[in-house]
């Protein structure tokens, strides 16, 4: 079975044949959900590339999205250094939680800082433009804040011209901001940019 082979070193035994597996966005890098694989489990997501667990509860095995629909597409699974915990990369088709969340963490601190960044920018929509620069900036249109990605990318490319690192990483900086800031008023995100990215790259690579 196609990867089977470097999963034979994990330890089984330790945790009564049972492996904690804990999902994360491939795109985004945000933790999604814990489940629990078996032997055969890990089988079936290898084989079906869909994420399926061993359900503790149904005593059975149970592939994430069977009734919802909200499958987990796999893209990569490792195992840790004491091979007894799993790590899986996969990409979700819609609310992985049960309760219609993106993720079983709803609160910020499981999620990456810039995911946490853009959703403080999604939030300042609509706000009094006087009470943020990025509330000012949705006010201007997209005019302004694209002529200011433009602005920003000169800036960041003259700092790297001058191998000023300091002032590159500021630029760089005000680039992303500005960057996320578009997105959001083109209703767009960075995992829409890496879906792109991704699939770019697995073209590329065939």
């Amino acid at each position: 079975m196609k990867n089977i082979e470097k999963f034979a070193q994990l330890d089984w035994d330790k945790q009564q044949g049972l492996l904690p597996a804990v999902v994360q966005n491939h795109l985004t890098g945000k933790v999604l959900m814990l489940g629990y694989m078996d032997k055969a489990a890990l089988e079936k997501t290898l084989s079906s590339q869909k994420v399926t667990f061993y359900s503790r509860s149904k005593q059975r095995l149970w592939t994430k999205g069977e009734t919802s629909g909200h499958t987990l597409d796999l893209i990569s699974i490792d195992s840790d250094c004491d091979n007894d915990s799993l790590l899986v990369q996969a990409i979700p088709n819609g609310p992985t939680c049960h309760l219609q969340r993106e993720s079983c963490w709803p609160d910020g601190e499981a999620h990456p800082f810039i995911d946490n960044l853009a959703q403080l920018i999604a939030s300042r929509k609509g706000q009094d433009a006087k009470s943020s620069y990025t509330a000012y900036l949705f006010e201007r249109g997209t005019k302004r804040i694209a002529q200011k990605v433009g602005e920003e990318g000169l800036e960041t490319a003259l700092a790297a011209a001058t191998h000023d690192k300091e002032e590159l990483i500021n630029e760089a900086s005000d680039l992303m901001y500005h960057l996320l800031v578009l997105l959001e008023d083109q209703q767009l995100s960075l995992a829409d940019i890496s879906a792109n990215l991704l699939k770019r790259h697995n073209a590329a690579d065939k």
